[in-house]
């Protein structure tokens, strides 16, 4: 049976809050715990580093994914247990999206903000059902919800797009959602 896989967006930049980098290493250390397969970015900066550290710390296993043009930009992690390195972006997201169970964000910048845009465009095109969840760390992910309840009130943005995602207030919660998930709850 394949282990399942659980893709984590979120930012490369160094010098975050300690809640932030906190958050990225519980991700990681709760995804190894719960047997879940990692699969992010490929990067070793930021809470991405972070995040892949801690899953293989505790044993975990983690896959990233990696176009060649930002491989010394975001610094490739290559003590994982897999780095694919592939041509573009749109590969990347495809890839990623391909691999995973489940889509889960913690805080980032514009580069999550572009995956987490993807998988909800993709969700709501019928292209896969997977679950999108946002860990809304120190309020991170406010400002986004506002904006798709804008969306909504406008009448630009469909129902299943804006239920395509779910909010949970930390990492615990996120993953117990994960985990219902996963189990077919």
């Amino acid at each position: 049976m394949t282990k399942p896989s659980v893709c984590l967006f979120c930012s490369a930049a160094d010098n975050l809050s300690d809640a932030y980098t906190r958050a990225a290493a519980d991700f990681g250390a709760e995804c190894a715990r719960r047997g879940w397969r990692m699969v992010y970015g490929g990067g070793r900066k930021g809470l991405m580093g972070i995040a892949a550290q801690a899953t293989m710390d505790a044993g975990g296993e983690v896959i990233g994914v990696m176009p060649h043009l930002l491989v010394a930009r975001e610094a490739a992690k290559r003590d994982i247990t897999e780095l694919r390195l592939v041509d573009t972006l749109a590969e990347r997201k495809e890839i990623m999206i391909e691999l995973s169970d489940v889509f889960v964000c913690l805080p980032g910048g514009i580069g999550t903000l572009d995956e987490l845009l993807e998988v909800l465009t993709t969700n709501d095109l019928g292209i896969h059902s997977k679950p999108i969840y946002l860990t809304n760390t120190d309020g991170f992910w406010e400002p986004f919800r506002v904006m798709i309840e804008s969306f909504a009130a406008k009448g630009v943005m469909r129902a299943r797009a804006q239920g395509a995602y779910r909010l949970f207030p930390d990492v615990k919660t996120t993953m117990d959602a994960v985990a219902a998930h996963l189990s077919g709850g």
